[in-house]
C-alpha cells in the first residue's frame, strides 16, 4: 500500500508575515510621527530616568524610589503656579476686606477696588485725598488710610510691595507750588507714601511713589465726567510676578487737581 505524502511546503516566510510586517511598520510611523510633534523637556525627561533608576530593587546598589523631586511637583514652573495661587488668593482676600470696610463706611462711591494684571489697585477718585489743586491729604481721608496701613502691613501682606500712583486729568494746574502736573501728581504720590512711612510704620524699601499727569488715562478728557474719572491717586499692590520694576518707576511724572 502506497504511503500518503506529505504536502510539499511553500517556499519563502509564511502569508501571514507580511500582514504583521506591514502593521510594525505602520506602529513604528506612528510613533515617530508622535515623536516629531512633541517637544522634549531634557529636565523631565532626567528627573523620569531618576525615577525609575532602581525602581525594582534590582540593579546593584539601586534605590526602590529616587530621592529626586517627583516629575511635576518638583518643576520650577509648578513651584512658580503654586507661588502664584496663593498671592492670587491673598490678594482676592485683600480685595474683599477693602470692599467690606468701604460699604460700612458707605465710601463705595469714592474708592474703586480692582484686581488687574499687575495686582490689586485700590482707585481713590477725584478729590477723597486731596483738595482740588493741593498736595495735602485731607483730614478726612486718613480713616481709610489708616485702615489700608492695617491691611497692608498684617503679616501674610508685610512683603508685598506697593506702588503709590498720582493721575491727573489734560486741564494744566497753574500755581506757585506745582507749576505743572507732573509736580502735582508726583508731590500727591509722595506724601501718600511718606503717610504710611512716618504715621503708619510701613518698611520704606516696600514703597514707590509715582507721578504720571495726564498720561495714564482711564477715561475721556473730552467731557467731566471722565477728566473726573481720570483725576486719582491709586495704590498698586503689586504681584511679585509682574515683570515692571518699581524703582524705574518711581521717577518724577505729574498731576491735576
Amino acid at each position: 500500500m502506497a504511503k500518503d505524502k506529505c504536502p510539499e511546503c511553500k517556499a519563502g516566510a509564511p502569508e501571514w508575515m507580511a500582514t504583521y510586517g506591514d502593521l510594525v511598520t505602520l506602529l513604528m510611523c506612528f510613533f515617530v510621527l508622535l515623536f516629531a510633534f512633541s517637544s522634549i523637556d531634557a529636565q523631565k525627561f532626567q528627573a523620569v530616568m531618576q525615577s525609575f533608576q532602581g525602581s525594582a530593587g534590582i540593579l546593584s546598589g539601586g534605590k526602590s524610589l529616587s530621592e529626586a523631586p517627583l516629575v511635576f511637583d518638583g518643576m520650577p514652573e509648578s513651584q512658580t503656579s503654586s507661588q502664584q495661587v496663593i498671592e492670587q488668593n491673598k490678594l482676592e482676600n485683600l480685595k474683599e476686606q477693602v470692599e467690606e470696610f468701604l460699604d460700612k463706611n458707605q465710601m463705595g462711591g469714592m474708592v474703586d477696588v480692582e484686581l488687574e494684571d499687575r495686582g490689586l489697585v485700590i482707585r481713590f477718585k477725584d478729590n477723597v485725598l486731596f483738595d482740588s489743586g493741593s498736595a495735602t491729604i485731607k483730614e478726612g481721608a486718613k480713616p481709610i488710610l489708616v485702615f489700608m496701613s492695617q491691611v497692608l502691613t498684617a503679616p501674610d501682606l508685610i512683603n508685598e510691595e506697593i506702588r503709590i500712583e498720582g493721575h491727573t486729568d489734560n486741564i494744566p494746574n497753574i500755581s506757585t507750588l506745582y507749576p505743572t502736573n507732573w509736580e502735582l501728581s508726583t508731590a500727591r504720590a509722595t506724601n501718600v507714601v511718606k503717610y504710611f512711612v512716618e504715621e503708619s510704620g510701613f518698611i520704606p524699601s516696600r514703597l514707590s511713589a509715582a507721578g504720571y499727569s495726564e498720561y495714564h488715562p482711564i477715561a475721556t478728557n473730552d467731557t467731566a465726567e471722565g477728566r473726573s474719572a481720570n483725576r486719582r491717586v491709586d495704590i498698586v499692590i503689586i504681584k511679585s510676578e509682574t515683570p515692571e520694576t518699581t524703582n524705574s518707576e518711581s521717577e518724577n511724572t505729574g498731576g491735576n487737581p
